[in-house]
């Protein structure tokens, strides 16, 4: 049996079945001033750290690591990210209610991301599902994820879908 290390600040909580669950990670490890607290440094530190593996809100999930080139800065950013599934095709979305999250509009300037999956690096292909593939795509995850589902009955907006294509090992 392989230890698993728990994330500091995040509870070892991995039922969650609704998106206000206090102990859901999304609603996690806030700071006075309202934005996140170096979350995802500690994440993709554990996470490279231990082959892909992380502790606390996200023990015995999968979890990738997204890197995508900013849209407006140019540089690299990563952020970790809990890959979704409808077949083969691998998907992610986000629980930001306010706006759409950075990587969203990264991949949306550059589709070419790079992918680390338990202890593999990919290179791959983002792509943000618009007009009728979303149509499509979004009716099947509302009717297959419950959490994405409850989020998007919360929100005004349409949830960020992309689809992403592992290309090549790196």
């Amino acid at each position: 049996m392989s230890e698993t290390h728990s994330t500091a600040g995040q509870p070892d909580q991995t039922d969650i079945t609704d998106y206000d669950d206090p102990n859901a990670p999304w609603n996690q490890a806030w700071d006075q001033e309202g934005s996140i607290a170096n979350w995802n440094d500690d994440v993709i530190k554990e996470f490279r750290e231990n082959s892909g593996k992380v502790g606390g809100a996200y023990a015995g999930g999968d979890l990738i690591l997204l890197t995508t080139t900013g849209a407006k800065s140019g540089k690299r950013h990563t952020t970790p990210l809990g890959p979704l599934n409808r077949g083969d095709t691998m998907y992610v979305s986000s629980f930001i209610e306010d706006k759409y999250p950075a990587w969203w509009y990264n991949i949306k300037a550059d589709p070419q991301v790079t992918i680390e999956l338990r202890d593999k690096t990919y290179q791959a292909t983002g792509k943000v599902l618009e007009g009728a593939d979303y149509d499509e795509f979004a009716t099947w995850v509302l009717a297959n994820n419950p959490l994405l589902a409850d989020f998007q009955s919360k929100i005004d907006r349409p949830m960020p879908l992309v689809v992403l294509t592992l290309d090549s090992e790196v």
